[in-house]
């Protein structure tokens, strides 16, 4: 417990609330010191030498004097590798029931004694001490594992075993992921934890853990990109060191990596190519992104505290009155009857569903926060009690209700690893649609039970169904807030069938795009908090979780008019877009910040209105593709160093090239430009890349740069809700073009992607279709640079 929470559990004390969370947090140390078994004394095993193979198709099983290792090339160039009988499955990360071997890859004789599983796009090399070598096509390595280590209770059962992965890449080599990280998006040297946390306040760029982690490593290097994904949802850590070029007496020290987990399956799955080809394979495994319905890409308005209905009628009419663009507003916690879920406070909010149906005559949607924590006397507990054949809960080893403090008091939590518990939460909803919500955010859900000291979450013994295997929070804890996810969105879709859910949550885990995305959790009101929400969008996306963003102007304080309107311009080309405070923060109207930072708002809410079919195209293609819709600058050059290094800039998709406004006080700044011509979409003026440029970012706008050649879908400037299609010219003997992906409808109709070429023809530029037409009605940009 560091100075701050010492402090703060003193407070607490003297209220209700604080001394009922010491009394959770003791009864959650009793209830560990009961359910888990002491570990005592432990013993060290490593492999050992190996004794014989075993081919199966895609690879074969090595046995070793200690252990057993299965590796197995997929079908489409996935690598899976697991110790002492780890499997793919089961499996919360993965989408179906995996990939098939790949019948052409075998297993071999390789040098030293060792074998090798060699395929298309990757070759799997295993030594003879069980060190593990994945290599290009070519015959580079791209990463080393050495022999594991496990360390067993010496004493039958006092658990399983704690496990320590060490691994080598590149000297030149950077690592991205781990989820969604303040620091960052690249990972410098130091120790991530993998264990889903709520920092209690708000957090800034050193602050780790967060919401939500994963042992999902992106590596980008000279030789190739890959990603490396540690199946196992136990609580452990990666310590990452970077390598060094010509390190000593010259000679190159590699990076390093190493992961301690406290238990559950060494299994591992790699990816191996472009950034791209890498990403789309992880979609494959862990399914594709959920797309928004198309509202859900404009901006949204939530605040903790609005109150009343009342007050939700003056802040919309206020965004109409003054031409601002607003797709959604979001209730919090305080829109519920004493802060229990599924409810409404009714003399605050007398005629909910009157409330949406008329914001949404104004093309304004509902949006809901939904916890997990059920309040013990509400009914929804009740109803919860009659669900299979020991409720819906979680409990304790003794078979008791696991009981935490939060919000509305002392609450129970379902078990959302149990399928019944799903299909019953998922009914749930049911409620909240009938109030006129449109869509929901999922809070408080690493899970949190409120603690001054110790985790603020569930007691480590508590048991989980984990879908029929048996396991306590040590295994459930970090994808509690997946099945959720996963509860929600199919009890959405049973409900309604005809509309896409839109679904974000604050935790999660491996595979969490397939039912929505996430949002930074109550980042700091301060230019270091600008910059976070950059690092984690970015990092999210490198994960597989496309649609994201951060509370625009933070979640406790009060910015400056100058730091509001860089946050909402960076906000404005993030894929989640949405202002929200804490009841007790600054409000975070346009209008709230003067007469100059509206007028700048105004600017940037009707530019992403300009861009929103942009952003439904890019959702379409995250589901196609897995490639994230906020990109870092070297995702289509990783070979380009100044690149990787680069983090305060980004690529919207391919055609848009970002560069906010992170420092007080600045008005211009450094751009680092990828291979390619660029134009500046304020003054048009073309720049040639690679290379940095300078330019101007008064308070107004941010620098954002068009690819040339590039096809982007825009509002029709015709204000007939239309798309029409902008293009920027290609230089001079070059040809250009792009996909667009246009929605087929508010449910889940397939999207045909269109297929756009831009030429050159003598003094005019020409957009054609795949069949060679001509497309009329093109906006053509950059004719003249």
């Amino acid at each position: 417990m560091d100075g701050r929470d010492l402090v703060r559990a003193v407070r607490d004390l003297g209220t209700e609330r604080g001394r009922r969370a010491w009394r959770s947090a003791w009864r959650h140390r009793r209830a560990d010191a009961v359910g888990l078994v002491q570990r005592g004394a432990e013993r060290a095993r490593v492999p050992g030498l190996l004794t014989g193979t075993e081919p199966r198709p895609g690879g074969g099983v090595l046995r070793f004097a200690r252990s057993e290792l299965l590796v197995r090339v997929t079908a489409g160039g996935a690598v899976f590798w697991g110790w002492d009988g780890a499997l793919p499955e089961p499996s919360y990360a993965l989408a179906g029931s995996g990939p098939e071997p790949d019948p052409r890859a075998v297993l071999e004789p390789d040098t030293g004694g060792g074998w090798r599983v060699v395929s298309e796009r990757v070759t799997v090399a295993v030594s003879r001490h069980g060190a593990v070598e994945v290599r290009s096509p070519g015959g580079t390595v791209l990463r080393r594992e050495f022999p594991p280590r496990w360390w067993e209770p010496v004493e039958a059962g006092r658990g399983g075993a704690r496990w320590a992965q060490r691994s080598e890449v590149a000297a030149d080599a950077r690592f991205f992921g781990l989820g969604g990280r303040s620091a960052g998006p690249r990972l410098r040297d130091g120790t991530y934890r993998l264990w889903n946390t709520d920092p209690n306040g708000a957090f800034g760029p050193g602050d780790d853990p967060l919401y939500v982690t994963m042992p999902v490593q992106l590596v980008v290097a000279d030789a190739g990109t890959h990603l490396v994904f540690h199946d196992n949802p136990w609580d452990g850590r990666v310590v990452l060191r970077e390598g060094e070029e010509g390190a000593g007496s010259g000679a190159d020290r590699p990076g390093a990596s190493e992961l301690r987990m406290e238990g559950g399956p060494l299994r591992c799955w790699v990816l191996v190519g472009t950034p791209a080809r890498v990403l789309q394979g992880w979609s494959g495994l862990t399914g594709g992104a959920a797309v928004p319905p198309e509202w859900a890409l404009g901006y949204q308005h939530a605040r903790w505290g609005f109150g009343s209905g009342a007050e939700v009628r003056r802040v919309v009419a206020g965004y109409a009155r003054r031409g601002l663009a607003l797709s959604a507003v979001h209730l919090d916690i305080d829109h519920y009857d004493g802060h229990r879920v599924f409810t409404v406070d009714r003399e605050r909010f007398a005629d909910l569903p009157g409330l949406a149906a008329e914001l949404r005559g104004g093309g304004v949607r509902l949006v809901s926060i939904v916890d997990p924590a059920v309040k013990a006397d509400h009914a929804v507990h009740a109803s919860g009690l009659a669900v299979g054949a020991g409720g819906a809960f979680v409990r304790d080893a003794r078979g008791a209700e696991v009981r935490g403090e939060v919000w509305p008091g002392e609450c129970a939590y379902p078990d959302f690893t149990d399928p019944a518990v799903r299909e019953w939460w998922g009914g749930l909803y049911e409620e909240r649609l009938a109030r006129g919500f449109a869509g929901f955010w999922h809070d408080m859900n690493e899970p949190v039970s409120f603690a001054p000291f110790g985790d603020r979450t569930l007691p480590r013994s508590a048991r989980h169904a984990m879908d029929g295997a048996g396991g306590d929070h040590r295994s459930g804890h970090n994808v509690y807030a997946l099945g959720m996810a996963r509860a929600a969105w199919e009890g959405l879709v049973r409900l309604r069938p005809d509309e896409r859910p839109f679904l974000f949550s604050r935790s999660g885990w491996a595979g969490m795009q397939r039912y929505g995305g996430s949002w930074s959790g109550d980042v700091e009101s301060s230019w270091e908090g600008l910059r976070a929400s950059l690092a984690l969008v970015l990092g999210l996306g490198l994960c597989g979780v496309p649609y994201s963003g951060p509370d625009v102007g933070g979640f406790g304080g009060s910015p400056s008019p100058e730091l509001y309107v860089r946050w909402l311009q960076l906000g404005s080309y993030l894929p989640l877009f949405r202002t929200h405070s804490a009841i007790w923060a600054g409000r975070r109207e346009p209008w709230e910040f003067g007469a100059e930072a509206e007028e700048q708002a105004r600017a940037v809410l009707a530019e992403r209105e300009r861009l929103r079919p942009y952003f439904l195209s890019l959702a379409h293609l995250a589901r196609r593709t897995g490639a994230p819709y906020v990109r870092p600058l070297w995702w289509g050059a990783p070979e380009d160093r100044a690149l990787r290094d680069c983090e305060d800039a980004f690529l919207l998709g391919d055609a848009l090239l970002v560069a906010p406004v992170l420092e007080c006080g600045a008005d211009r700044r450094a751009v680092r430009l990828p291979r390619g011509r660029w134009y500046d979409t304020a003054t048009g003026a073309a720049h040639e890349g690679p290379g940095q440029i300078l330019l101007d970012a008064p308070r107004g706008r941010i620098p954002v740069l068009a690819r040339a050649g590039s096809v982007l879908p825009v509002r029709s400037p015709e204000g007939d809700g239309g798309v029409a299609l902008e293009v920027w010219a290609p230089a001079r003997g070059r040809t250009g073009g792009g996909v667009v992906v246009r929605d087929a409808g508010p449910g889940f109709e397939a999207a045909e992607p269109e297929r756009y070429t831009v030429r050159w023809a003598g003094d005019e530029v020409l957009v054609e279709d795949e069949a060679g037409g001509r497309v009329p009605g093109v906006v053509v940009r950059g004719a003249g640079g």
